[in-house]
């Protein structure tokens, strides 16, 4: 059976946002229906931004609501008849012009909420250099006055699902992510000139 893309941030949206049962979320994303009541608990996927299945074509709100006139219906996945694209080489990203001085702000979101990536998977994810990310890091950059932490994701250099796919290789890893604690005390900093917006990781990297 086809799955939508990134199944748990799916779930999440799908908690928040429908009045689906657990069984018919769990159906959808190929989840437990124990672990859709515990992302409904605050217990599994804490802190993980949702991801709307209608917005990205993957549900329509018909069925959707379909569903939750019945709760022994199952939601079906749209399958589009669009040819997948071209796989992206390993090459360097490409970065449109207009997007590439946003990239400090990028690094400098990444290093501030997700200390467990290292360098080169911030090259990877955002197409930039180990020199910038040393000076975002360093508040060398001839720009850093400037810099705002941002997420890559909203900026358009990179996708939720490769931002994803990359922590869960840092943890894989041994980086250590941040706790729901640390993580609400860096989003309650103010800007890129905070005293120590890194965490001690990245020093020690």
């Amino acid at each position: 059976m086809a799955l939508p893309l990134m199944p748990k941030a799916t779930a999440v949206w799908l908690v928040e946002n429908t009045s689906l049962t657990f069984e018919q979320i769990a159906a959808f994303c190929g989840l437990h229906s124990l672990e859709v009541q515990a992302i409904a608990d605050g217990e599994v996927a804490v802190g993980m931004v949702g991801l709307d299945p209608v917005a990205n074509g993957q549900l329509t709100k018909g069925e959707i609501e379909r569903c939750e006139r019945n709760q022994d219906l199952r939601l079906k996945l749209l399958v589009p008849d669009l040819p997948l694209p071209a796989a992206r080489s390993k090459g360097p990203r490409y970065t449109p012009i207009t997007k590439r001085g946003d990239k400090p702000d990028a690094i400098a979101w990444l290093l501030k909420h997700h200390p467990e990536l290292s360098d080169a998977q911030l090259c990877r994810l955002i197409g930039t250099t180990k020199p910038t990310i040393a000076a975002v890091r360093d508040r060398t950059h001839w720009n850093a006055p400037n810099i705002k932490p941002r997420n890559p994701v909203l900026l358009g250099l990179c996708t939720q699902r490769e931002l994803e796919e990359a922590l869960a290789l840092a943890v894989r890893r041994g980086g250590v992510p941040l706790s729901p604690e640390e993580r609400e005390a860096q989003d309650g900093e103010d800007g890129y000139g905070d005293e120590s917006p890194y965490s001690e990781q990245e020093e020690a990297r």
